[in-house]
């Protein structure tokens, strides 16, 4: 084997282990939250607090703290991978606990639903 080959084949390993774990996916059978019913809570109290993803914070460019706002933020992968602590993705809440399983799938379901305000 030449030497370019087992290069070649390294770097090709090497890039393939920096992929991003897939968007967890959840059953949303009877699960219809909205935002103004569910969403808007669950991002008050843990993404869009001062110092964070508030409309005065905007940590990382990033902004939560309206319908509009966070549908927008939603529809990125990086939303749900965060949310779901997945590798590759910079998990939120940041030095915190991962949001539970129930909370996640109702924001998952948020966006699988279409967004209802």
């Amino acid at each position: 084997m030449s030497k370019y080959f087992i290069i070649s084949f390294s770097l090709i390993l090497w890039f393939s282990s920096c992929t991003k774990d897939a968007i967890i996916t959840s059953d949303c059978t009877g699960v219809t939250p909205t935002y103004t019913d569910d969403i808007k809570a669950i991002m008050d109290a843990s993404c869009a607090y001062s110092g964070c993803h508030s409309a005065a914070s905007k940590r990382d460019g990033i902004d939560l703290s309206t319908y509009a706002k966070v549908k927008s933020e939603s529809q990125k992968n990086r939303f749900l991978g965060s949310i779901q602590h997945l590798s590759g993705y910079k998990r939120m809440p940041e030095n915190a606990s991962k949001l539970s399983d129930d909370t996640i799938q109702k924001i998952y379901c948020w966006i699988e639903n279409g967004n209802p305000e």
